[in-house]
């Protein structure tokens, strides 16, 4: 049986439920204001966190570009209509517009900062991945001799980014430069455009767990995702789009989906050791399907198989390479970066990028999830009891526990706002939750994060 889980709240919320909202709200504000004041004081006394701007990596610089006026058009244009034409327009045409709204969204905040800085030479540093790209003749060569290149202070070390991540980061860029479209230009539009994806692929995920309104309630909210700062450019908004297109097709009926959902998935192992997390939501993901989920689970698992079996077999072992990174990690600014600084401030992160309706969403999902439980009563089993919450509770709470393991862990000290676009989106299914006649104002407030952050920080990628 298909189960639909409503959002808690529907029409005008009680006056206690909006004071809930709000009380969260200033929580989420006060967090991002101490860690401000906190970053700021611990630079000025020299205190190695390498984020002139933290919580964010970034430095101040209020500007204003040729994107300011687009942004702020897409803003308005989301916030007026976008909740309406989500719920009332056609699923195809929605899907499409959503996706071109997504791509608008992202490349008008890149503008703001012009067209070669925020996007052509956004990927070209020396830390970046297209620094090695020139040098990759012999991709089977390559990964043969990956791990042996991950450690710092040799004449062969990978760049930055490189190191940090398993070779099929840097094989999409190889890959786009042997079909043509080499440089920053064409990389960071890659970025843009395949980050965008997640706007359609998170509500096809919802869709077909049978959470149809739900599906519809998100678009917007993707659209105007904060975190689209960092999608326009860099590789974490390529990750988030790879991982979000695994996971929907895990979802989606038919015998082929979750076995190509699962080499999506394995190949997302290889983008980032940090994807190993993503097991959590595709579990759930499987759970929730409405049918065959014990055939789809072997598919998923086959399809990852094999591509843990191809590279391993070009070379490349996946548990070394993560040890190496480890000791890669702390050769940099990780033996610098204050853990009890940072285990904190990066949700006051995290907030930035995924916006403020994540906390009061948040809360209202697992009220909802309590709730859903309480119903089954007590002798209902567990299992059954959990899944009647269905997935606008646990895929965001199973992505808030993804962000905690990640934050409690310590290899994730700054920069979260980027590297945890791959959660965030999934956090975000928690706005389902929020009641209709507020959605607008919260949208709002995605949106002005949005522009803030933008305007008033010079952002790295």
């Amino acid at each position: 049986m298909r189960t639909t889980t409503r959002p808690v709240a529907s029409g005008r919320a009680p006056t206690r439920w909006r004071r809930a909202d709000l009380t969260v709200l200033g929580v989420e504000a006060a967090l991002v204001v101490l860690a401000a004041a906190v970053g700021a004081v611990l630079n000025a006394r020299g205190v190695g966190l390498h984020a002139d701007a933290a919580p964010l990596y970034a430095t101040w610089r209020p500007h204003l570009g040729w994107g300011t006026p687009a942004a702020v058009l897409v803003a308005a244009g989301v916030v007026g209509v976008g909740v309406r034409w989500a719920g009332a327009a056609r699923w195809g045409p929605l899907l499409g517009l959503a996706y071109l709204a997504s791509v608008a969204w992202a490349l008008s905040l890149a503008l703001v900062d012009g067209w070669s800085a925020g996007l052509t030479e956004r990927l070209t540093p020396q830390a970046e991945y297209l620094h090695e790209v020139p040098g990759i003749r012999d991709v089977p060569a390559t990964l043969a001799g990956f791990t042996g290149r991950i450690l710092d202070f040799q004449p062969d070390s990978w760049s930055t980014h490189t190191a940090g991540h398993p070779p099929g980061a840097l094989l999409v860029f190889v890959g786009l430069d042997r079909i043509g479209l080499g440089g920053g230009t064409a990389a960071a539009l890659a970025c843009v455009l395949v980050g965008a994806s997640v706007t359609v692929s998170v509500p096809v995920a919802l869709r077909s767990l049978g959470a149809d309104a739900a599906a519809r309630a998100v678009l917007p909210f993707l659209v105007l995702l904060p975190g689209a700062v960092w999608v326009g450019a860099s590789a974490d908004g390529l990750f988030a789009g790879v991982v979000a297109a695994g996971l929907a097709l895990l979802a989606v009926r038919g015998r082929l989906a979750p076995a190509v959902g699962g080499l999506v998935l394995g190949y997302a192992l290889y983008l980032s050791y940090g994807f190993v997390l993503v097991g959590l939501l595709a579990l759930v993901v499987l759970a929730l399907r409405p049918a065959n989920r014990i055939a789809a689970l072997l598919s998923a698992v086959a399809g990852v198989a094999g591509v843990v079996v191809a590279f391993t077999a070009a070379g490349f072992w996946w548990w070394d390479g993560y040890q190496r990174v480890v000791e890669r990690y702390y050769q940099g600014w990780a033996a610098d970066r204050p853990y009890g600084y940072w285990v904190w401030a990066n949700l006051a992160a995290l907030v930035l990028s995924a916006g403020p309706a994540l906390g009061p969403a948040l809360r209202r999902a697992v009220l909802a999830g309590v709730a859903a439980v309480r119903r089954r009563g007590p002798r209902a089993w567990l299992v059954g009891s959990v899944a009647a919450a269905g997935p606008t509770v646990l895929l965001p709470v199973a992505a808030a526990a993804v962000v905690l393991a990640a934050d409690l862990s310590g290899l994730s000290k700054a920069e979260v706002e980027r590297i945890w676009l791959p959660f965030a989106v999934w956090l975000l299914v928690a706005t389902t939750h929020l009641p209709p006649a507020t959605r607008r104002w919260w949208l709002a407030g995605q949106a002005a994060t949005a522009l803030a952050v933008n305007h008033l920080l010079w952002t790295v990628s």
